[in-house]
C-alpha cells in the first residue's frame, strides 16, 4: 500500500530539516530505537526514518514530500502515550515535534499562553504559575509528556473533576494538514462560533487528521490556597459512598483520586519507604483549592467529617507544599511502580458514571479471579475514570498473550453495561482499535472514517490508529 523510504527521500528530508535532524540506518540506528515505541509494554514498530522538525514550514514540506512519494507519516510528541498512538505501525517517517519546545508568549491581559507542541506540560504549569496564573490539566506524566501529545489525546488528570480536561482550555491551534497546507484555527477568543469548530475536532483526534504546531491555551487565576487530604478506608464501598456524599453536599473538590492497597504497596516497594496507613484496603486522595483560607478550611472540615461519618479510619491533612508533594508522589508513581512489579503488563482506562465505580471494581475483580490474573485498579473517582492494570507477573507468555484480549473485552463489556466507555483519557490508538465497534455503532464509525478521508484522502497520516483494520 505504501512505498518504502528510499535514499533519495532521505536526502530530500535532510534538505528540509537539516542532516542533524534526520535519523536513518545504519549510522543512527541506536538513536532511532526510542522512536519505535511509546509507553505501551511490548508494542513497537521500527520507523524507516525519523525527522525532528523545528517549524511548521518544515512539517508542511515533509507532508508534501510524503504525499508525492506516498509514504506514511507518524507524528510524535514526547512518546509517553499509553495507546500506541505514536508507534509507526506502517514504517515510513516518524515526525517528531520534540524540538518545537518554546513557550512563545504568556499573555496576562487575555489570560492566554501560546506554546509549541513539544513543550513539557509541567514546564507550562511552572511558567504560568510564576506570574500568578494557572493551567489546570495535570496528567500523571506532566513532567515528561508534551502539550502536543496532550492535545492529540485530550489528556485529563486528577483535576478534571473540577476544572475539566485539555479540550476545555484550547482556544486556538496552528496545524498542518496532510496536504502540507498550514491552517490557523480559533485564537485568543473566549467566544467563537464562526463555522464548524475545527479546533475541537482536532483535539483528541490522536494525530490522525493533522499535526498541531502551535497551541493557544486559556488560563485562570492561580488559586491562593490548597489543601490535600489522604483518607484511608477498610473497604472500597465505603470510599465510593464517601465520594458521592461529598459531591451531594455541593462541595466540588479539585481532585478525588482512589487507590487500592495493592497499588500503594507497589509504590512502597519502588520507593523503598513506608507510606502512611499501609494496612488500609482503599484510599481517597482529595484536593481542595480556592482563594479564601477560611472557605477552604471550612470545606476541608466538612469533607473530613463526611469521610469519618462514612467509615474512614482517619483523615491526614496536608497544607504545606512539602507534605502535599509527598502525598501526590505516591499517586503519580503508581504506573512506574506497577511496571517495576511486572514489566509486562496491560493497562486500560475505562470510564463509567462515577456512581458506578463500585460495580465496575467488583466486576473487574471477578474477571481477575476467573482468569487467575492479578489486576490492580486506581484512578479518578471524581470523574469515573478507572485505570485497570493487568499484570503478567510470572505467567508464561503462552498463557499471557491469548489472555489479554479476553480480559480486555470482558472489562469493556462490563464498562459498557454500566453506561461507560472504552477510554477516558488515553485514547483508542493501536491498542483499542479492534474493540471500537463494541462502543460505537456502524453509522458513527462510518462518519468518523468519512472525516478522516476528508482530511487525509491518501491515508498517509498515522495509519493503523483508531479504526478497526478491515
Amino acid at each position: 500500500m505504501y512505498r518504502p523510504v528510499t535514499p533519495e527521500i532521505i536526502e530530500a528530508l535532510c534538505r528540509i530539516a537539516g542532516p542533524d535532524n534526520v535519523l536513518a540506518r545504519p549510522e543512527r540506528a541506536e538513536e532511532m530505537e526510542r522512536y519505535a515505541h511509546d509507553e505501551v509494554p511490548g508494542l513497537s514498530a521500527e520507523p524507516e526514518v525519523v525527522v525532528r522538525a523545528t517549524s511548521a514550514a518544515q512539517v508542511a514540506e515533509v507532508f508534501r514530500l510524503a504525499q508525492r512519494e506516498h509514504v506514511p507519516v507518524t507524528p510524535r510528541g514526547a512518546g509517553y502515550g499509553l495507546s500506541g498512538g505514536a508507534v509507526p505501525l506502517c514504517g515510513g517517517i516518524v515526525l517528531t515535534l520534540e524540538k518545537m519546545n518554546n513557550i512563545l508568549e504568556i499573555d496576562r491581559d487575555n489570560l492566554m499562553v501560546t506554546v509549541e507542541p513539544g513543550v513539557i506540560t509541567g514546564d507550562i504549569h511552572r511558567a504560568v504559575e510564576a506570574v500568578g496564573l494557572f493551567y489546570p490539566p495535570d496528567p500523571a506524566s506532566l513532567d515528561s509528556c508534551s502539550i502536543g501529545g496532550n492535545v492529540a489525546e485530550c489528556a485529563g488528570g486528577p483535576r478534571a473533576v473540577k476544572y475539566g480536561v485539555t479540550k476545555d482550555y484550547v482556544c486556538g491551534l496552528e496545524a498542518v494538514l496532510p496536504s502540507g497546507e498550514i491552517i490557523n484555527l480559533g485564537g485568543k477568543l473566549v467566544k467563537d462560533v464562526t463555522g464548524y469548530n475545527l479546533t475541537q475536532l482536532l483535539i483528541g483526534s490522536e494525530g490522525t487528521l493533522a499535526v498541531v504546531t502551535k497551541i493557544i491555551l486559556r488560563l485562570v487565576p492561580l488559586p491562593k490556597v490548597q489543601v490535600d487530604l489522604l483518607v484511608p478506608f477498610d473497604d472500597f464501598q465505603a470510599a465510593a459512598a464517601t465520594v458521592a456524599a461529598v459531591i451531594a453536599n455541593r462541595i466540588l473538590p479539585t481532585a478525588i483520586e482512589f487507590m487500592e492497597q495493592d497499588s500503594l504497596l507497589a509504590v512502597e516497594r519502588l520507593l523503598e519507604k513506608e507510606l502512611p496507613f499501609r494496612d488500609a484496603k482503599a484510599y481517597l486522595l482529595i484536593q481542595l483549592d480556592g482563594n479564601s483560607p477560611d472557605a477552604v478550611d471550612a470545606d476541608y472540615e466538612t469533607v473530613g467529617q463526611i469521610c469519618l461519618e462514612h467509615g474512614a479510619r482517619d483523615v491526614l491533612v496536608a497544607k504545606d507544599k512539602r507534605t502535599r508533594d509527598r502525598l501526590w508522589e505516591a499517586r503519580r508513581k503508581i504506573i512506574d511502580a506497577l511496571k517495576h512489579e511486572s514489566p509486562v503488563n496491560h493497562m486500560e482506562d475505562v470510564v463509567v458514571p462515577r456512581a458506578r465505580i463500585p460495580q465496575a471494581l467488583a466486576g473487574i475483580k471477578e474477571i481477575a479471579a476467573r482468569h487467575g490474573v492479578r489486576i490492580i485498579c486506581f484512578g479518578h473517582a471524581g470523574d469515573g475514570n478507572v485505570h485497570v492494570n493487568v499484570l503478567k507477573d510470572d505467567m508464561p507468555l503462552s498463557e499471557w498473550e491469548p489472555l489479554v484480549p479476553q480480559v480486555a473485552q470482558e472489562v469493556y463489556r462490563l464498562t459498557l453495561s454500566l453506561g461507560g466507555m472504552l477510554t477516558g483519557e488515553h485514547g483508542i490508538g493501536a491498542t483499542r482499535r479492534d474493540y471500537l465497534p463494541l462502543a460505537l455503532d456502524a453509522a458513527q464509525i462510518e462518519v468518523m472514517r468519512g472525516i478522516k478521508a476528508v482530511f487525509d484522502p491518501q491515508g498517509i497520516l498515522n495509519p493503523g490508529k483508531i479504526f478497526p483494520v478491515t
